[in-house]
């Protein structure tokens, strides 16, 4: 894999959480329980995402503060060592309730690079 800067993970940041409105839009929690594909196409954008937070370290804290960055590493590992044991729920409201606040600031990153 060619090197990536920060630049190119903030942009894989804001392409997965493009991504999972894209597969939730006119969906519901309950339709989203019951869709098994897109279950595991939010889950999939969700790796990408912790992976990308995990590569930017502390500038994703110094860039966009106040976001649960923790949580977003943390629930790759889930995805990745515990699959077993994900929460749709959990899922659901990270990606309905936290993401869309995170893309407005992920936005202003890049803006700030061009």
């Amino acid at each position: 894999m060619p090197f990536k800067d920060d630049a190119s993970r903030w942009r894989d940041i804001l392409e997965a959480i493009t991504l999972i409105d894209q597969f939730l839009a006119g969906m519901d929690f309950d339709g989203y329980q019951r869709d098994e594909k897109t279950k595991s196409a939010v889950e999939r954008q969700l790796l990408v995402l912790s992976e990308a937070a995990k590569l930017l370290g502390p500038a994703a804290e110094a860039r966009c503060p106040g976001y649960d960055w923790k949580g977003f590493r943390g629930m790759g590992d889930v995805l990745r060592h515990a699959y077993h044991r994900v929460d749709d729920r959990l899922i659901w409201d990270s990606v309905t309730i936290e993401l869309p606040a995170l893309r407005a600031c992920v936005e202003k990153v890049i803006a700030s690079f061009a």
